[in-house]
């Protein structure tokens, strides 16, 4: 099934799919099994002992982790008569911050896998965080949570490891040692997955649903995802009028859609939006980038209930000056028909932050009365002009200077906010020498978000009369994107004729539409900065005013791409 919105994707040859966007069967899958002996309850105020760990994949052990460990404290006698580990056996055992490197190579992007796993996982990330190791995130199972899906109460009354080993009668027995009880939970696992084959539970990405189980009415609509590729782009779920409900991206189309019916999705609004959607519409793109790109247009054309992003582009915040003689700045939702245009701003509140900086430093008038030309007879200017932060045009009219001071603002929101940071930085030092931290704040509240604003207006109007096309590894293969004028014209994924596919793509750029939403924009520019961008063609001028990105961008002449593009590109 595909969508009606515009194909913006130059098919190519050379795209060829992963084995990765297939989904990873639980046959292929790495499990770490692992259990620690602790000298009490809480990784709070007690230690670990014993990490035993079984590595295996498709049932068979590949390798195994032993090891014991020195707590630094003496183990009380409960745990001694429980486990038999006494402080004896510990006088020449390896710290745990000398073990935890070992460990955690060892486990590398397996799934983990514990009896009552949040005990074992909690000593070990508690054991990351003394000693400074990050924690690798790995998708964690519990056997216990596994157990009370693929066991009944008569066969096993309670969770326990010794209940479940009985059960399903396996070759080892647990004993309190930490690689013994790795071993005999390693077996249970194994037997429950083959129990749980029967309900659908077959590939790694299945095993959410056992943690998180769906309705039934629900996980019946996984059959949704029976017909959608297993390749990158949009998905598009439908309501019963055939509305459009809610719009996404994955690298991986049919395992995303399926998730969310598998995986205990636990949003209250994704929730009713799945009870409500009978179909998914799908949209295949070549890039990453493609695929972002095309949901922010149909998120802005189709305006789904159930997208957060879906807020209409027209309540975006700009700062921009008011159309008259002597111009103030304001708040404004328009990109266009405003002066001295910055934006667009992360919100009204940052917008009117700025815009009180600007006024504080370069006397741009703070009232919002119209002013006529000539001041009227009897005028009288407000405090700020005897304070030195406004020129008064109220009362001096064309020859109070203003003009000067709206000449500096557009220079400080188009280009340069130096002045206004500088003109600022001694008031702030003086509120924070009077101990008057709230205006100080206030202040440097309003540089940042000068600062942040006049940052993205610069970068989105980086790309303007600018053609171009570039090319980025990724995986095994390369990204090619075309842009024209801030627009994404086309892109291709390539394993090989990378020299083609730019080729292609440059002679596609009098077909590039006109214009794009800032979003997109901003997705280009952030993707036109990151490392390993590489330039190829480039058809006006482009300088990046992001911090660095002159360091990551590079060009690749035709030469280099003739003569051996692959390597040229993966340096």
């Amino acid at each position: 099934m595909t969508t009606d919105v515009p194909d913006i994707r130059r098919h190519l040859d050379g795209v060829q799919v992963g084995l990765d966007q297939i989904g990873e069967p639980l046959y292929s899958t790495t499990f770490v099994v692992v259990d620690l002996e602790t000298t009490g309850g809480s990784p709070t105020s007690s230690a670990i002992t014993e990490i035993g760990a079984v590595k295996t994949r498709g049932g068979e052990i590949i390798g195994e982790f032993q090891t014991l460990v020195d707590p630094g404290v003496s183990i009380p006698p409960m745990i001694v008569a429980l486990t038999g580990i006494t402080d004896a056996m510990l006088i020449a055992a390896p710290t745990i911050e000398q073990v935890l490197p070992g460990f955690l190579e060892f486990l590398g992007d397996a799934v983990l896998v514990a009896h009552n796993a949040p005990f074992d996982v909690g000593f070990l990330k508690s054991a990351c965080r003394q000693h400074g190791y990050q924690w690798p995130g790995n998708e964690v199972v519990d056997t216990v949570t596994l157990a009370r899906r693929a066991t009944t109460k008569e066969e096993a009354p309670n969770k326990k490891l010794s209940t479940l080993a009985r059960a399903f009668g396996t070759a080892v027995t647990p004993n309190h040692r930490a690689l013994e009880d790795a071993r005999a939970t390693s077996e249970i696992l194994h037997h429950m997955l083959e129990r749980l084959a029967r309900f659908g539970i077959t590939h790694r990405e299945d095993l959410d649903a056992l943690r998180n189980p769906m309705p039934e009415k629900l996980r019946k609509k996984a059959a949704m995802a029976d017909k959608v590729p297993a390749q990158p782009g949009v998905y598009i779920f439908r309501g019963p009028q055939g509305e459009r409900l809610y719009v996404g991206t994955s690298k991986n189309l049919r395992s995303r859609v399926k998730s969310y019916f598998t995986r205990g999705e636990q949003r209250r609004p994704i929730r009713e939006m799945l009870e409500l959607a009978v179909g998914v519409d799908t949209h295949v793109c070549a890039t990453d980038l493609e695929a972002r790109v095309v949901e922010v247009r149909m998120i802005d054309r189709y305006r789904p209930r159930y997208n957060r992003r879906s807020t209409r582009p027209e309540r975006t915040a700009w700062i921009g000056f008011t159309d008259e003689r002597y111009p103030r700045l304001r708040v404004t939702r328009s990109p266009s028909g405003a002066g001295g245009l910055v934006g667009p701003m992360r919100g009204a509140s940052q917008s009117r932050a700025a815009i009180e900086a600007v006024q504080h430093a370069l006397g741009v008038r703070t009232c919002t009365t119209r002013l006529t030309i000539v001041p009227r007879v009897g005028a009288r200017a407000c405090l700020l002009k005897d304070l030195g932060q406004c020129a008064a045009p109220c009362v001096d009219g064309v020859d109070s200077g203003y003009d000067a001071a709206v000449q500096a603002a557009t220079a400080a929101l188009q280009g340069d906010p130096s002045p206004v940071i500088d003109a600022l930085a001694q008031t702030i030092k003086e509120h924070v020498r009077r101990l008057d931290f709230e205006s100080a704040a206030t202040l440097r509240d309003g540089i940042s978000a000068l600062v942040d604003g006049t940052m993205r207006s610069q970068r989105l109007q980086s790309l303007r009369g600018v053609r171009l096309v570039a090319v980025k590894r990724s995986g095994s293969g390369f990204d090619v994107v075309s842009v024209v004028d801030g627009v994404l014209a086309g892109s291709a994924r390539v394993s090989q004729g990378v020299w083609a596919a730019c080729a292609r793509l440059r002679d596609e750029w009098e077909q590039a539409t006109a214009d794009a939403l800032v979003e997109e924009r901003e997705l280009i520019v952030r993707w036109l900065e990151s490392d390993g961008t590489r330039l190829v063609f480039i058809e006006g001028e482009w300088s990046s005013p992001a911090m660095g990105a002159a360091r990551h961008v590079h060009w690749v002449s035709a030469r280099d791409l003739d003569r051996d593009s692959v390597e040229h590109l993966r340096r």
